[in-house]
């Protein structure tokens, strides 16, 4: 995607001289984002989505909320009722959800400056987003691994000294 620098400039000057400007507005303009800016903003923004989806779907502080939406979805007759309540469950699934926010909040698209950026933006970010959640998951496992090997040693250490 080539930047038009003429609008670059013309749009510095407009907002050095105080003189309102439609592109810079809360929305991400593309024409003035190079590639490794929308990286950078693919990259924090999944972030994003990442933690909220881990937070609410994993994490103890939404723990009575996910028990019960777990509950629900195994016990309503209806199947969109029971769909609507395991999204709450599935990190996946919710990640989909917080995208679609995160995409109205900020306006975000990826590569393409029409509807298409939108959909590229709303398929790849909960992917990296799951990938980063995978990463956290496998990070706390092997930490919680090594809680219990030193927990095995200190009590073998301890039977040793009886």
């Amino acid at each position: 995607m080539k930047v038009n620098n003429n609008l670059y400039l013309e749009l510095e000057v407009k907002r050095v001289a105080g003189i309102p400007c439609h592109s810079f507005s809360f929305s991400l303009d593309l024409n003035l984002m190079v590639i490794g800016e929308q990286i950078y903003w693919f990259v924090i923004l999944s972030m994003v989505v990442a933690c909220i989806a881990w937070t609410v779907t994993q994490e103890e502080i939404f723990g009575e909320w996910r028990r019960y939406c777990s509950d629900k979805s195994k016990s309503c007759k209806n199947i969109l009722q029971r769909k609507f309540f395991y999204v709450f469950t599935c990190e996946y699934c919710f990640s989909h959800w917080v995208t679609i926010v995160i995409l109205f909040m900020t306006g975000f698209k990826l590569l393409i400056d029409d509807w298409r950026g939108y959909i590229l933006a709303f398929f790849l970010l909960p992917w990296l987003a799951n990938q980063w959640m995978s990463l956290y998951r496998r990070l706390r496992v092997g930490i919680k691994h090594e809680d219990a090997l030193a927990e095995e040693v200190k009590e073998n250490l301890e039977n040793r000294t009886e």
